[in-house]
């Protein structure tokens, strides 16, 4: 739905050359244009208006002096520099454009008549006076020639399968007459020379030529080596013109018969393939020739003795249709008939013509999509097509018409050229048309949308012609040396933009009352795409030739209201907002088409190849567009669609938004999402203005938690859009909306929205069944009067749509309601052989066990056991197991008295059940306060709860050597191993009575001072010697050994990083006990000493499943957690107390030693903290899997180290250094 707009017209009518003009070439590399006369060859700049070379033909001979000669073929050769000129004597001249010198390359004595060149300019043919051809290189070597006359068909004769002749076959509507049907001979007027076209590949080329049998033209197509392809069949009435569609396989032609003269369309193998009828009467005009432009999108017919005068036509096809896109006439004057036609072979728009009376034109030509402006209701989205001597207006805010067809067409009186819609508000429907005569009609619009013509308008325009038309033919209007290609006038703002050849924009200001322009001055002149933007307006363009360019991949556009939409060539369309739209982002946004971080973008959406924009609908959601073929095709951009709906939302719209975004697909809770806070205040509005129980049920089942406008559908950045508020804290999403519907609904009718109030309680997030039943159930008992309520039954088989039956027959069983358990059962599938026996047992049973019964069915064992609790003491046996079972030990003892058995049974089973979760001291806790002494004793003795043991123990009572037995128990096997040496000496001192014993714990959990305390006050200073002095020397040299531990276990762990775990398999358990155990330092008590009957009890009863568990052995399954606990006690080693008791016994030079080597040890340590636990405390990454995943981000996430670690072995946390300790001592520095 294209036309062709007139870009640039350059005409040069002051040359004054030599004869008059035959043939016409252009240089590709200069952009002039070569005519060759009988006289000369001339150099013609169409930009410059001036002959740029001229070299005489007959100043050495080649063609007469006379004037009688006639060139038949010229061709600029940019390779060669040169140019080849062929002439009718026979002579092949190359005409060198440097030195100006003439060289003839070969001579035929029996003359020329066409010359033509292959596409790639490696061949060329030549026709002879004999009707041969001669096939030469570009060096004029000659490679062949045959004749034009053949008898054979060629090499791609058909085969014939025995049907019969053609002269039996069906003929259509020609009848049997068309087999006796004689040919034609070619018209009188026919030049009768061949012509010679060449396919755009260069692969064959076709010659037309009078057959010397029937004196009718015949089309024959050869191949690059000359061999003959194929004959086309007789066809009466055909005429000289031929031309080969470079892009394509059909050959054009015009064929002229009693009832229409028609440009056909042939196959290379000659058989006709479509066809169109030019706008004459029999015998009205001639068609000299026919040219196809260089990308095959306009056919150029060159036309004579036209009535006015000769002409050219310019033909385009679209959807089957040949519409005929531009009318040149020039008068009946004969010097201004044109002389020779051609296309620019490089810019596919342009035409080049050159009149007898050497005058040169040149044409640019650019495609236009003629719509209507208007950005209000009353427009009608009209598009404007020209077809020759009609306009096609096709108004597609009623419907989309597809092309050819229109909504209605405008009959004029003559070909139409350029056509415009008006661009003043409320009267954008109107249209002006410009034909091919000059005149300019106007059409404004009737009712139901047609056209009417205004007449008196036109008197008007005839009077101000000069002031309107002459800015409107802006190709005659020179800025600067340049060119004014397009114009856009602002109806609000009244600039008009003025886009010159050179890709600049200029701003006028028209003054109503003196009718002049006025230049504003621009702060920059910007290139490209976006050439000019203001705060109130922005101007586009499209220049095929601006530099620099903003974006060369856009194929089409359009600006609507605050929205740039274009379509791209990687097959998307774009809706940029054009108040936030700047040149970088739009460069951005086209770059990033396609991406994977585009799903959400609701500014892109994907097109079929090729597609092209052709009008937004004002004030709706519709952006038509048309496919290569010419279909039309309707889509709704989500960016439109939203930007309309936030629209509608914001002026409170929500029929208007609700129905577009239903139709649209759009999800609803945006609705909602959109302005929560507004939503919540109008939801009366919000439910009147829907007024359909259907529309308001089905907002409310697609509400869900999702915030669609930071997910689904995000507002742009820096958009004009507000940031919304978020919901309140009082709840989730879902069920605030639900409660303010329902609590709405039902102050307004609840009889008339009750299925709606009905999913406000299904639709919650713990959905409300038994209150949605209940209501069921209400209407049941009693029905309601009013006219507009719904029947229980209604109400229920709504619910059974909603909810699974199953889950709501369980709900309704829950009510403990039989008679609705009864109405829901009937509404199901279910069989009452089913239900019925298991509802008639429950009838039979005590109220309480009977919704027991039923809550244990339901799986609701909280409130079983509520129930269970009240049938008395001869059910207590079944409530014990159901606690067992569920583990309800914590609801069950709130049920029953403390001072009950029941309480007391109770009490028992939790505390077995404590133990078997390894919590002994709470399960000791319950059963001393339910009485029973010797099993709590025996919890706390295996909590190592030793208060707790030691009170038990005083209240049973336990005699003094038993008292002892279990002190000594207590602290050797429990506390030290525990590592709770203070209080394990506790034990031994005061209820053990071995004081020895107590200090050994206390030398070996490093507690010097405290030891020191016992051996003065018992007087055993010969442990001083024997077992304190060793261990603090041998404290002291462990201390100093911090440091290299410390980088050697890092090391190791940094390995066991880098190389990865060892696997969690059950070769594992090989590893031997022996293998596994601890290193000294960490295996036991933090220092040893020789003392084998003190020591020996501390470390002879170690766990030994702790001990393979965190073995620091290489390749132990779990050595990067052992090395991790074994770094945490390097750091957390207590030197103060240690330095006090080494000054203490002399040991000065130790201690120094110590303190120094310690000091230089934290800093080491402190430095290397974040390195350690930095990469050994990462979680377990999982593999990372989803919609956005692909193969290669799974197999990265696999192959991320992971550490394999058990619940069992928990990492240490990341330790902190305890810098603000003052642990030096200061005697010692």
């Amino acid at each position: 739905m294209r036309n062709l707009r007139l870009l640039k017209n350059l005409r040069c009518s002051e040359l004054q050359g030599p004869g008059t003009p035959q043939c016409i070439s252009v240089r590709t590399d200069t952009g002039t244009v070569l005519i060759a006369s009988e006289f000369s060859v001339t150099e013609l700049d169409p930009r410059a208006g001036q002959v740029v070379n001229e070299v005489s033909l007959t100043a050495d001979g080649y063609l007469p002096e006379d004037g009688s000669g006639t060139v038949v073929g010229i061709q600029d050769l940019p390779d060669q520099e040169s140019v080849c000129v062929a002439t009718a004597t026979g002579d092949v001249i190359l005409y060198n454009l440097n030195t100006n010198q003439l060289e003839c390359v070969g001579s035929v004595d029996t003359g020329l008549t066409a010359m033509s060149w292959s596409p790639d300019q490696e061949l060329v043919s030549l026709t002879t006076g004999q009707d041969t051809i001669i096939m030469m290189t570009k060096d004029f070597e000659p490679i062949t020639e045959v004749g034009i006359h053949q008898d054979d068909f060629g090499e791609g004769k058909f085969i014939t399968v025995g049907w019969g002749k053609k002269e039996t076959q069906f003929h259509g509507s020609e009848g049997k007459h068309a087999a006796q049907r004689k040919t034609i001979s070619a018209l009188p007027w026919d030049d009768r020379r061949p012509r010679v076209t060449w396919r755009g590949d260069g692969q064959l080329f076709a010659v037309s030529a009078i057959c010397l049998q029937t004196g009718a033209r015949k089309v024959r197509v050869w191949n690059r080596e000359c061999f003959l392809q194929s004959t086309s069949e007789t066809t009466n009435g055909l005429e000289q013109s031929l031309c080969w569609k470079p892009s394509g396989s059909l050959l054009a032609a015009t064929q002229r018969l009693p009832n229409k003269h028609s440009v056909v369309f042939m196959e290379k193998n000659g058989l006709l393939h479509g066809d169109f009828t030019l706008p004459f009467d029999k015998e009205q005009v001639k068609v000299k020739e026919l040219l196809w432009n260089s990308d095959s999108t306009v056919l150029a017919v060159w036309l004579e003795d036209m009535m006015p005068g000769d002409g050219v036509q310019l033909w385009t096809v679209g959807n089957y249709h040949w519409y005929l896109k531009q009318s040149l006439c020039f008068g009946g004057d004969p010097q201004q008939a044109p002389a020779c036609v051609s296309w620019d072979p490089e810019r596919p728009l342009r035409l080049h013509l050159v009149t007898r009376g050497w005058n040169s034109l040149t044409y640019d030509w650019g495609w236009s999509t003629d719509r209507s402006h208007g950005e209000d209701g009353q427009d009608n989205a009209s598009v404007a097509v020209i077809d020759g001597d009609k306009v096609l207006v096709s108004t597609f805010r009623q419907c989309v018409v597809p092309p050819p067809m229109s909504t209605f067409d405008l009959q004029l009186t003559a070909p139409v050229n350029l056509v415009t819609f008006l661009r003043q508000p409320q009267r954008t429907n109107e249209l002006a048309a410009l034909t091919a005569d000059g005149h300019i009609s106007v059409y404004g619009q009737g009712g139901l949308g047609s056209f009417r013509s205004a007449a008196s308008c036109l008197i008007r325009l005839s009077l101000q012609l000069h002031s309107v038309v002459t800015l409107s033919l802006g190709p005659t209007i020179r800025w600067e040396s340049s060119h004014v290609i397009s114009m856009c006038h602002g109806a609000k703002t009244g600039t008009v933009a003025l886009q010159l050849e050179n890709g600049q924009i200029r701003r006028f200001l028209w003054e109503n009352h003196t009718q002049k322009l006025r230049v504003t001055p621009d702060s920059q002149n910007i290139h490209g795409n976006i050439v000019y933007r203001t705060a109130s307006h922005m101007h586009v363009s499209l220049p095929a030739f601006v530099r620099p360019q903003v974006a060369s991949n856009v194929s089409s556009f359009v600006v609507y209201d605050d929205f740039l939409l274009l379509t791209t060539h990687s097959h998307t369309c774009r809706c940029l907002r054009l108040s936030t739209l700047t040149v970088k982002g739009l460069q951005e946004a086209l770059a990033s088409d396609g991406g994977q971080n585009d799903q959400n973008d609701e500014t892109l959406r994907r097109v079929e190849r090729g597609s092209r924009i052709v009008t937004v609908v004002p004030l709706d959601t519709r952006l038509v567009l048309q496919m290569p073929r010419g279909n039309l095709e309707t889509i709704h951009h989500r960016a439109l669609v939203l930007a309309q709906v936030r629209k509608w939302l914001d002026g409170l719209n929500f029929r208007e938004a609700f129905e577009c975004m239903r139709k649209l697909r759009i999800n609803l809770n945006l609705m909602y999402d959109h302005n929560p806070k507004v939503f919540l205040e109008n939801v009366e509005i919000f439910l009147r203005q829907l007024d359909s129980i259907s529309h308001i049920n089905l907002f409310l089942t697609e509400l869900r938690e999702e915030d669609t406008t930071t997910t689904m559908y995000p507002c742009l950045p820096n958009s004009t859009v507000p940031v919304q508020p978020a919901p309140g804290p009082s709840g989730k999403k879902v069920d605030i909306v639900c409660d303010a519907l329902r609590s709405t609904m039902e102050s307004m009718d609840q009889h008339k929205y009750c299925l709606s109030i009905l999913t406000t309680h299904v639709k919650k997030t713990v959905p409300e069944l038994e209150v949605a039943l209940q209501k069921v159930h209400e209407l049941r008992v009693n029905p309601p009067s009013a006219a507009t309520a719904v029947s229980a039954e209604e109400a229920l088989k709504y619910l059974l749509f909603l909810v699974n039956v199953n889950e709501l027959y369980e709900h309704s069983l829950g009510t403990y309601d039989f008679d609705l358990v009864l109405m829901v059962a009937e509404k199901s599938q279910k069989d009452p052989k089913e239900y019925l026996p298991f509802l008639n047992m429950l009838k039979t049973l005590e109220p309480n066990y009977q919704r027991y019964t039923i809550d244990k069915h339901l799986k609701r064992y909280r409130k079983a056991l509520h129930h269970l609790s009240k049938c008395g003491e001869e059910h207590f046996t079944e409530a014990l197991n159901l606690v067992k079972d569920q583990r309800l030990y914590g609801e069950a003892l709130g049920l029953y008295p403390a001072n009950s058995s029941q309480y007391r049974a109770l009490s028992c089973a939790y505390a077995e059940y404590l133990v078997a979760q390894h919590q002994p001291e709470q399960a000791g806790l319950l059963l001393w306060r339910c009485g029973e002494a010797a099993r709590a004793l025996q919890a706390f003795v295996g909590g190592a709860s030793w208060r707790n043991a030691l009170c038990v123990a005083e209240q049973i009572p336990l005699p003094p050597d038993q008292l002892a037995l279990l002190a000594r128990d207590l602290a050797g096997t429990k506390l030290i191993e525990l590592r709770r040496y203070t209080e394990a000496a506790v034990l031994l001192e005061q209820y053990a009575k071995d004081c020895e014993e107590a200090i050994s714990a206390l030398i070996t959990g490093a507690v010097w001072e405290e030891a020191l305390r016992l051996v003065y006050l018992y007087n055993r200073q010969d442990i001083i010697e024997t077992n304190l002095k060793p261990a603090l020397l041998e404290g002291q040299m462990m201390a100093n050994a911090n440091e290299n531990t410390f980088l050697k276990e890092k090391a190791r762990l940094e390995l066991l990083e880098n190389v990865g775990d060892v696997p969690d398999c059950p070769e594992a358990e090989l590893y031997s006990e022996a293998s596994s155990v601890m290193t000294g330092s960490h295996a036991g008590s933090k220092y040893s000493h020789s003392n084998s009957r003190i020591s020996s009890r501390s470390s002879k009863n170690r766990r030994k499943a702790e001990r393979k568990k965190l073995s620091l052995k290489e390749g132990s399954p779990l050595e990067d957690v052992a090395l991790l606990h074994a770094l945490t006690e390097v750091i957390h080693c207590e030197v103060h107390s240690l330095l006090k008791a080494l000054v203490l016994f002399q040991f000065d030079g130790q201690a120094g030693r110590l303190q120094q080597a310690y000091g230089e040890a934290l800093l080491l340590i402190e430095a290397g903290i974040p390195e350690v636990w930095q990469e050994g405390l990462q979680p377990t990454q999982a593999p990372v899997t989803g919609p956005n995943s692909t193969a290669n981000s799974i197999m990265a996430s696999f192959q991320q180290p992971r550490h394999s670690v058990t619940q069992e072995s928990e990492m240490p946390p990341a330790p902190k250094m305890r810098n603000g300790v003052k642990w030096k001592l200061s005697i010692l520095k």
